[in-house]
């Protein structure tokens, strides 16, 4: 018995779909959730990591396809989009991290410095 991307999805564990990218960056100390796929209004599966899906229209492109149809939200994962490879949301995400010391840090003194 064939299984559907659909079943397929609903087997994913959220693991198994983070960024698989090899430049893709590391979420850890950011504060950001990892978000599991999603379907959109068209019926495509987004973020899943296989990008082809039967109903997309990349899949089903004819002259009669207004490339507008995948403009929007709904066609960008929150945590695994090729877009996190960016140097600009790269440094986005360094910012949000917790300093390497952290927790163990003077709340008032800057102990990284020497005393020169």
């Amino acid at each position: 018995m064939k299984k559907n991307k659909e079943q397929h999805m609903e087997s994913i564990g959220i693991d198994e779909t983070l960024p698989h990218q090899i430049e893709a960056p590391s979420f850890k100390g950011t504060g950001i959730k990892m978000e599991p796929p999603f379907k959109n209004s068209q019926g495509v599966i987004i973020g899943d990591s296989y990008y082809a899906s039967e109903n997309s229209p990349l899949e089903n492109w004819s002259v009669e396809v207004d490339p507008a149809i995948m403009a929007g939200d709904e066609w960008v994962h929150p945590t695994n989009d090729i877009g996190w490879n960016t140097t600009e949301n790269k440094e986005l995400l360094e910012r949000k991290k917790k300093p390497h010391a952290y927790p163990f840090m003077h709340p008032t003194k800057d102990v990284s410095r020497g005393t020169d």
